[in-house]
This record gives C-alpha cells, sequence and structure tokens, in this order.
C-alpha cells in the first residue's frame, strides 16, 4: 500500500486515541501539541495520561472502544496491544471516512504519523511509509543535531519582513534577496542569539533593496551518476540556478537534486543525434545569463576532461559573463573505484591514460602506440560503438590479445554492470550482454584484480 502525505489543522478538531498506555502518551503528546481537542478511550490510563487529565489536557472515556466513539471525530489512533480491538478502530473508522492510524501496523493505517523535528514554524516530517518506524526515529535525531532550533527562530524573523520585501522589491528580485540573507551575516546574527542586530540589519537591507541581478553561469560535474558522489559545492549551486542545460549523461537521480523550479533545458548530445550544436549551446548560455539568470550548466562526470567544458567558457568568458567551475568525480575514476579495479597499482600499472573512442566515419584516430605501452592501464570514454575497432587496433599495434578488459554500464549507480574478458573477446562478450551508453573501457593488467576487489558488487 502507498501512503501519501496529508496536512491538516487540527486546532480544536476533535481526535479520538484508543489505548491508555506510554505508546498512546507519544502520540496524544503530538496531537496536543497540534492544538487538538483528544478524548482516549481506554479502560486505565498510563501515569502520563493520568496527569494530563487531571489537568484538564485530554478527556477521559473508561471503559473499552464502540464504534459510535467516532461520531463526530477528525482523526483516529488506536495504539491497544489487542489487534482485534486496532482492527475494529481502523475498520469502523475507514467506513466513516475518517483517517486512521494503527500504531506499528500498517496494514490498518489510512496514514502514516511521520517523525517529527519540531523547529516551528519549520516543521520537518520523517516517513519510511510503515516500513522502518525505527528508521524513520534515527533520522530524526540525526536531523534533529543538524538543525539547530535557531532555525524557527530564522523562520520567524523572515515572515514578520516578508510584507515589507514585497512592497519594496519586483518578484523576480525577491528570491535572491531572501537567498543573500538566509546564507550571510543576517542569519548568523540569529544563530548566534542577536535578534535585535538580526532586525536593524534586515531593515537596512531591504531599505536599500536589491540591485539589479547579474547573471551568472556556473559549470558544474554531475559525476558519474551516483549522487552521493556530487560535491557540496554543486548541490548548493543546482539548488540555486534559475535555468539548468544538463546532458544525457547526468543521471535522473543526480537531477533530481535541481532546484525543484528551475527551468530544465536538455541539451544533450548522443551519436548520431544533437539536440543543440556546441556552439549553440554556448551562445545560449551567454543569452540566459545576460537576461540576469542564474544558469546551471550540469554535465556528467567532470567538465573538463571530455566535456567541453573548456570550449563553453571560452565562449562565455569572451562575451564578459561571471562563471565559476565546479569539478566532478570524471567517469575514469569513479565507475573504476565502484568496479572494483585500481587504474594504477605498484605491482602492474605506474601510469594510466584516458582516451574517447569516439567513432568517426567508422574510424578511430588514437595515438596507438602511445597507448600500447608496458605497465599502463588505459581507459576510453565513449567507445561502446568502436569497440571491436580498439580492440583490433590495440592488438595490430602490439597489445598482447590476452590483456585483461572490461566494459563497464552505468557505474557507480544501481544499475551497473560489469563484462570482464580479454582484449580478444570482449567485444563478443559485451554484444552477447547487450550493453548500452553509458560506458567505460578499462584495459590493463589492473582488470585482474577485480575478482578480489570488486566490493560495490557484495554490497549490493
Amino acid at each position: 500500500m502507498e501512503y501519501l502525505p496529508i496536512f491538516l489543522d487540527l486546532r480544536d478538531a476533535p481526535c479520538l486515541v484508543v489505548g491508555g498506555g506510554e505508546v498512546a502518551a507519544r502520540k496524544v503528546s503530538l496531537l496536543l501539541e497540534a492544538k487538538a481537542r483528544v478524548t482516549v478511550v481506554a479502560p486505565e490510563l498510563c501515569p502520563t495520561l493520568a496527569e494530563q487529565a487531571a489537568a484538564g489536557a485530554l478527556s477521559h472515556r473508561a471503559g473499552r472502544f464502540s464504534p459510535d466513539q467516532l461520531g463526530d471525530v477528525s482523526l483516529a489512533i488506536a495504539a491497544t496491544d489487542d489487534r482485534d480491538v486496532n482492527r475494529q478502530v481502523s475498520e469502523e473508522a475507514r467506513r466513516l471516512r475518517i483517517p486512521v492510524n494503527v500504531v506499528d501496523d500498517p496494514e490498518f493505517c489510512s496514514f502514516i504519523m511521520p517523525a517529527i523535528v519540531d523547529r516551528s514554524p519549520v516543521v520537518i516530517a520523517v516517513s519510511t511509509g510503515g516500513a522502518s518506524p525505527v528508521l524513520a526515529r534515527l533520522m530524526r535525531a540525526r536531523l534533529e543535531s543538524l538543525v539547530p532550533a535557531t532555525y524557527g527562530r530564522l523562520a520567524a524573523l523572515v515572515d514578520r519582513f516578508r510584507d515589507a520585501v514585497k512592497a519594496k522589491l519586483p518578484p523576480p528580485a525577491r528570491r535572491p534577496f531572501w537567498e543573500k540573507v538566509l546564507q550571510g551575516p543576517i542569519a548568523d546574527m540569529v544563530f548566534s542569539g542577536r535578534q535585535a542586530e538580526a532586525e536593524q540589519a534586515l531593515r537596512e537591507e531591504i531599505e536599500q533593496g536589491q540591485p539589479a541581478q547579474t547573471g551568472e553561469v556556473y559549470l558544474v560535474g554531475g559525476g558519474p551518476g551516483n549522487p552521493d558522489l556530487l560535491t557540496f559545492r554543486a548541490l548548493k549551486l543546482m539548488q540555486q540556478a534559475d535555468v539548468v542545460l544538463h546532458d544525457a549523461l547526468v543521471s535522473p537521480e543526480v537531477l533530481n537534486l535541481v532546484r525543484r523550479d528551475a527551468e530544465r533545458v536538455y541539451v544533450g548530445k548522443q551519436r548520431d543525434f544533437h539536440t543543440l550544436r556546441q556552439q549553440e549551446i554556448n551562445d545560449l548560455l551567454v543569452k540566459l545569463a545576460k537576461e540576469g539568470k542564474r544558469v546551471l550548466r550540469l554535465k556528467g562526470g567532470d567538465p573538463f576532461i571530455f566535456g567541453r567544458g573548456g570550449e563553453e567558457i571560452e565562449t562565455l568568458a569572451a562575451q564578459g559573463v561571471r562563471f565559476e567551475v565546479v569539478p566532478g568525480i570524471t567517469a575514469a575514476s569513479g565507475v573504476a573505484a565502484y568496479a572494483g579495479i585500481p587504474l594504477t597499482h605498484r605491482d602492474c600499472a605506474q601510469s594510466c591514460v584516458f582516451v574517447t573512442g569516439h567513432l568517426r566515419d567508422n574510424t578511430i584516430n588514437l595515438d596507438w602506440e602511445g597507448l600500447v605501452r608496458p605497465d599502463q592501464t588505459i581507459v576510453i570514454y565513449m567507445g561502446l560503438h568502436g569497440l571491436d575497432i580498439l580492440c583490433r587496433e590495440l592488438i595490430a599495434h602490439g597489445q598482447s590479445r590476452l590483456t585483461p578488459a572490461a566494459i563497464v554500464q552505468q557505474g557507480t549507480t544501481s544499475n551497473q554492470k560489469v563484462v570482464t574478458g580479454t582484449l580478444e573477446d570482449l567485444p563478443r562478450l559485451a554484444a552477447e550482454a547487450r550493453l548500452h551508453p553509458p560506458t567505460l573501457i578499462i584495459v590493463g593488467e589492473v582488470v585482474r584484480l577485480r575478482e578480489k576487489l570488486a566490493w560495490f558488487d557484495k554490497a549490493g
């Protein structure tokens, strides 16, 4: 069963909790924090609930649950240790279309209560859809340490000045203004308890207004596909961009981390099909930046390793456009690591060379003599469609036909597939495996180490 997030305003709403133990008490505390009117049905109450009942914080109906008790209820929770009673509460609530939660029993729930990090007015909810409440609580504990209570005060400060900012600044300038406030000295003042100074500084910022937004371009490496391998700087800029130009090698998981309301433009170049030519991409970056937009040029791997990043920023520099380059983990290092193939090793490889195997007119123009050297690892990008030519030419120029070789599809991701063999049989093995781009080819004695070092296969 799938659960959708629901948001209910429970202020003064009648809520029924069936059960009088400590588990029920935890649920009651959440409802009371939401300002709900809580009635607890149970023969007896635990000390916590008894104390709250005595103080008038909740109503207590002594006895067992009966369906008529759900008549005027907005939400119901069953927290007894009797599964038959919990089932009865669930069935009756569903019949009456009342949201119902049965503690630790997703089968009977119409909604899941998440673990809450409360930094009011900032509230973070963590849910595993009922799969693991313990995991949700552990994640909440981690977030508790990462999000200090002062974030609530910062949000309250913003709320008090929102109308003033709306009156002073046009809509395009508001988001950059608030990003500056929330990531700069004013936020630091709030975090350090200097609330009055923060308010005065914010008034001064509003009075000065926001200068016209200057466009800029962020050339960011998206890595080999696994979003966990992004840099902190990349993630930050991905959340600031107004427009995102991304290519075919950026994985969906990485692209999903871009700011939700940013405009996305696909400019991928695939075999025999280019959405935009390279010069058109360069010109589009300039155009968008000169419109005052913050442009994220998101590329797979590293933008300066077979990514044409140098060509793009050369155009930006010539046009006077501000830009920043954020390197990413290139496919060679990322994919090789996840395949368990070290690119260099004291016993079998003292050097490594990166080349592109892109076909042009069914030929590949490489320095074959420079590639065929002892104790050297060869890493070939974009070589799947020319794999037979690559292997044949390496053998023709002196590389042993029995040299170990591997080809890796979608390395570092959950769809990673590794095919190993020799230069002689790798094209046949790759064809039998029906591989498709993106792939990376590794040639050299280091491939033999995969049998012992393939940690990611075992982890998966």
